[in-house]
C-alpha cells in the first residue's frame, strides 16, 4: 500500500510540474484522498484521525449535481429581482415568533454576549434564524464526503481541499467523529453554518465544557457568531442601519458610487457613496429611526425610487461579510429589528 501511494504522489507532481492542468479528475479518486492525508499528516493530523474520516469515501453524485446547479444560477444580470418577496419568504411570522421567543428566553445569557463582543444579540438571533432556521435544518451531508468530492472535481480545488484538511484538524481537535461531522453539501456545518477554517479561527467554547459545540449548544452558536461578528469589524452602539424616506428631489447620479468595490461589486453598486447622516438630512432624506448625525452611512433603495430606502452603516457591510448579498444582508437586519420590535 505504501509503494502504491507513493508511486501515485510521484506520478502527480510529476504532471504538475510538466504544467498539467490541476484538475483533481486527473487522478483516481482514492489516488487523490491519498494525496489530501499525506497533507494532512504535513499539518499534524494523526493517522487514526485520518482513516477516521476518509476511509471507504466515495464521491457524491448529488453534491457534484448541487454544485453545478450552483454555477448554473450564478450568472448575473441586466436588473434585480425585487427584494419584497425574498424578504416574505425568509422573514416569515413564524420565523419572527421564534426569534422572538428565543430573545426573551436567553436573558441573561444575550446580555453577557453583547457585553463580550459588542453585537446586539437580536442580531445574533437574525442570522442564526435566517442560517438554519434556529437549528432545525442544519443539513444532513457527511462533510468529509462532500468536502472530498469538491475538491477531487476541481473547480475550485484549493479552496475545498484547505476546508477538507481543516475538517481533519478539527477531528483531531476536537476528537469527534465522523457521524457528528455533517452539514450543508458545501461544507458549512452547524447553527452558523461555519465553514471549518471560520470553525477553526473563530469558534468558541462559550459553555466552557471543553468543545466548540456549535451543532447543540446554544451558549457556544451565540458566542461564536459574536465573534465573528466583532472579528468582521462591528461598531459597538451603531445600527444596521435605518429606514429613511427620500424625497424623489435627490439627484441619484450626483450621490452614485465613485468608485468599484473590490469585493462582490455587484452588492455595493446599488449603494450610494458615503457621506454622514447630517449631510442626508440636508438632503432631504431623513432617517425614520434613531440614528446619530456624524454616523457615515449609504442610502440604498432596493426596490428603486419610492419605494422603502434604507441608510446603511458600516455594520451592514459586517453582515456582508457572513454572506455577500443585499437579499441576504437585509433580510436579517430587518428580522433582527422584528425580534426586539
Amino acid at each position: 500500500m505504501l509503494a502504491k501511494t507513493l508511486r501515485f504522489l510521484a506520478i502527480s507532481v510529476a504532471a504538475l510540474t510538466a504544467g498539467a492542468p490541476a484538475n483533481a479528475q486527473d487522478l483516481p479518486f482514492d489516488s487523490y484522498i491519498q494525496l489530501v492525508a499525506a497533507k494532512a499528516r504535513g499539518q499534524g493530523v494523526s493517522q487514526a484521525t485520518i482513516d477516521r474520516l476518509l476511509s471507504d469515501l466515495t464521491p457524491n453524485q448529488r453534491v457534484l449535481a448541487l454544485d453545478r446547479d450552483n454555477i448554473s444560477s450564478g450568472g448575473s444580470s441586466s436588473g434585480y429581482p425585487a427584494m419584497a418577496p425574498y424578504l416574505n419568504r425568509h422573514n416569515t411570522a413564524a420565523r419572527i415568533r421564534r426569534g422572538q421567543h428565543l430573545y426573551s428566553e436567553l436573558g441573561s445569557l444575550a446580555r453577557d454576549v453583547e457585553r463580550q463582543y459588542g453585537v446586539p444579540p437580536e442580531i445574533l438571533l437574525a442570522i442564526w434564524g435566517h442560517e438554519t432556521s434556529y437549528g432545525a435544518i442544519q443539513g444532513s451531508f457527511d462533510l468529509a464526503r462532500s468536502l472530498a468530492t469538491l475538491a477531487w472535481e476541481g473547480r475550485r480545488r484549493s479552496l475545498f481541499e484547505a476546508e477538507l484538511i481543516d475538517l481533519l484538524r478539527i477531528a483531531e481537535e476536537e476528537q469527534y467523529p465522523r457521524s457528528k461531522l455533517v452539514g450543508s453539501w458545501a461544507g458549512a456545518f452547524g447553527n452558523s453554518q461555519f465553514l471549518p477554517s471560520v470553525f477553526l479561527r473563530l469558534a468558541v467554547d462559550g459553555d466552557g465544557d471543553g468543545h466548540r459545540d456549535i451543532w447543540n449548544s446554544e451558549v457556544d452558536t451565540l458566542h461564536s457568531i459574536a465573534n465573528y461578528f466583532r472579528d468582521a469589524g462591528w461598531r459597538r452602539g451603531e445600527p444596521w442601519g435605518v429606514r429613511a424616506y427620500t424625497p424623489n428631489s435627490v439627484d441619484r447620479m450626483a450621490i452614485a458610487p465613485k468608485v468599484v468595490a473590490p469585493v462582490c461589486p455587484r452588492v455595493h453598486e446599488r449603494h450610494s457613496r458615503w457621506m454622514t447622516v447630517a449631510e442626508w438630512k440636508k438632503l432631504g432624506v431623513m432617517p425614520q429611526e434613531p440614528i446619530g448625525d456624524d454616523v457615515m452611512a449609504s442610502l440604498f433603495e432596493p426596490d428603486g425610487p419610492a419605494a422603502p430606502s434604507y441608510l446603511l452603516t458600516q455594520n451592514y457591510r459586517v453582515i456582508l461579510e457572513y454572506n455577500c448579498s443585499n437579499y441576504y444582508a437585509m433580510s436579517v437586519g430587518l428580522l433582527a429589528d422584528e425580534i426586539i420590535r
